[in-house]
């Protein structure tokens, strides 16, 4: 999931990979000494949470986010970017555990209410991943992830029709929005509209997709591929 929001922002410029790497370093750098002489401040502990976040230092992202929150209960996006930090290391149950709080601080985080509809989804809990989802969307419309999140929750509680509505509202907003195209083939496939289903798919395969051999067998595509 995503991890959003320095609480100072900083502006960015298009640089060359290896310069934006240094800056980080730089960056991280600041954050580390400006935290030894102000080692209680949460929008340190938090901002260094993020730049570490940046480079794929989950652990010790998680380790400042919850410093952030020692220092500033109150802080719910610390909550979200840890739930979102436990999404990608495939701890749903803490992820679930972490955005629920973010939700109870502030019930108006769009981020928070798809991460909670993700790890739903992801346990199973098909309905409330849908309610999630469905508050997502309506805090925050142009939230592609939570009307993705919502398009494949309504697959799996079999409510096709509303899916295939919600991904065609998704390729409205993004046109090569791959997933999209993925759920609509899934839908499509169950409906048995199965030459509508073949054409998504191979779009979502020219956006990068990828391959599903178990879809590939139902739409019979693996000959047409070869």
């Amino acid at each position: 999931m995503k991890i959003t929001h320095a609480l100072k922002g900083r502006t960015s410029t298009m640089t060359h990979p290896d310069q934006a790497e240094a800056k980080l370093n730089l960056y991280i750098k600041f954050l580390k000494e400006r935290l030894f002489f102000e080692p209680q401040s949460a929008t340190l502990h938090y901002n260094l949470g993020l730049a570490y976040s940046q480079k794929q230092l989950e652990d010790e992202a998680i380790s400042e986010f919850k410093q952030a929150l020692e220092c500033d209960p109150g802080l719910a996006q610390a909550h979200v970017n840890l739930g979102g930090l436990y999404l990608r290391k495939g701890d749903h149950a803490q992820a679930l555990a972490e955005n629920l709080k973010a939700v109870e601080l502030d019930p108006n985080l769009p981020m928070a209410h798809n991460n909670v509809a993700f790890a739903r989804l992801q346990e199973g809990d098909y309905e409330r991943a849908i309610e999630s989802s469905r508050r997502a969307v309506e805090l925050m419309p142009g939230l592609i992830q939570a009307h993705n999140t919502l398009a494949v929750a309504l697959i799996q509680a079999g409510d096709l029709d509303s899916s295939i509505a919600v991904s065609l509202d998704m390729l409205k907003m993004n046109e090569r929005f791959g997933p999209a195209h993925y759920n609509l083939a899934v839908a499509y496939k169950v409906k048995g509209d199965l030459e509508r289903a073949r054409v998504h798919y191979a779009q979502a395969l020219s956006l990068g997709g990828p391959v599903d051999p178990l879809l590939e067998a139902e739409l019979s595509l693996e000959d047409r591929r070869s």
